[in-house]
């Protein structure tokens, strides 16, 4: 049998990598992270950073916090979820991720039970065996780690798999597992998803929050919205809140809660990983 030659390229012609470099350098980069990540979970070089949420009325005491996901890097950088998620979120990393992130929070809320902690998760997962395992074993039975155990679900995930979601949610509210609609506003919002899915709290996107106090347009579509979360008796949060003055004009606004970096950035070195472990009776 003979192999045909391939052809080569007449000179002065370009590849398709040649002719979108902004492709082939978006591909390259793509590749990097999740060489990154693949590395950081293989040698579990992952942490939760937590970034607390503040009561609108009292923003000097952290009603919960946030545990985000971070990876190390090859340098032992902490990496934000920003820079590597939109890589991953639609890959087995970003399953296994999601299963770590879960069991970093379960481990921190069971070693300090006054602390309510919320973790990411896609929808994705709740199909997923392992991090639906870790879930179960966790809330299940006599455990009361789901009364402090809040799950955040953004709006673009909850429309992935609605009924999937819906079941789900029924499922795990019966271990009193409290749900977050993340991200609200930020896709194609539906008022909707009021009405069909029981959330308890909604998180506001956060390109709404910035510079609020001047712009009359998001004072409108904010104030609705966490009119429209006392209605169905969720609680409203505010995310990226950045100044005094927009925390102001949010709580005016009807706000219950409030999250950004005028109240803490995340942080890998919380409060309570400060406060020395208390000391058990001996026999």
């Amino acid at each position: 049998m003979i192999r045909q030659k391939k052809k080569k390229p007449p000179r002065g012609s370009t590849t398709r990598e040649q002719r979108n470099p902004l492709d082939f350098a978006v591909a390259s980069r793509d590749r990097a992270t999740l060489e990154m990540v693949q590395s950081a979970i293989r040698h579990k070089q992952v942490m939760l950073a937590y970034q607390p949420i503040v009561s609108a009325e009292n923003t000097t005491t952290p009603a919960f916090y946030e545990g985000l996901i971070r990876v190390l890097d090859e340098t032992d950088r902490i990496i934000p979820a920003k820079d590597f998620m939109d890589a991953v979120e639609n890959t087995e990393l970003g399953r296994q991720l999601d299963c770590l992130a879960l069991e970093l929070g379960l481990q921190t809320l069971e070693r300090h039970p006054n602390l309510r902690l919320s973790i990411n998760m896609s929808a994705r997962s709740i199909g997923y065996g392992p991090w639906a395992d870790i879930l179960k074993r966790a809330v299940g039975g006599t455990s009361t780690l789901g009364d402090r155990l809040i799950l955040e679900i953004s709006e673009n995930s909850v429309n992935l798999v609605p009924d999937i979601v819906r079941n789900f949610m029924t499922d795990m509210r019966s271990q009193n597992v409290s749900f977050a609609l993340d991200d609200y506003g930020a896709g194609m919002t539906s008022f909707a998803v009021f009405r069909e899915f029981p959330f308890d709290f909604i998180k506001l996107d956060g390109s709404f929050s910035r510079n609020i106090c001047t712009d009359q347009a998001n004072q409108v579509l904010a104030s609705a919205v966490a009119a429209i979360a006392e209605k169905f008796d969720m609680m409203s949060v505010a995310s990226r809140v950045e100044s005094p003055q927009d925390a102001r004009t949010l709580h005016a606004l009807g706000f219950d809660c409030l999250q950004g970096f005028a109240f803490g950035a995340p942080t890998v070195n919380p409060p309570w990983a400060k406060q020395r472990p208390a000391k058990t009776a001996r026999r």
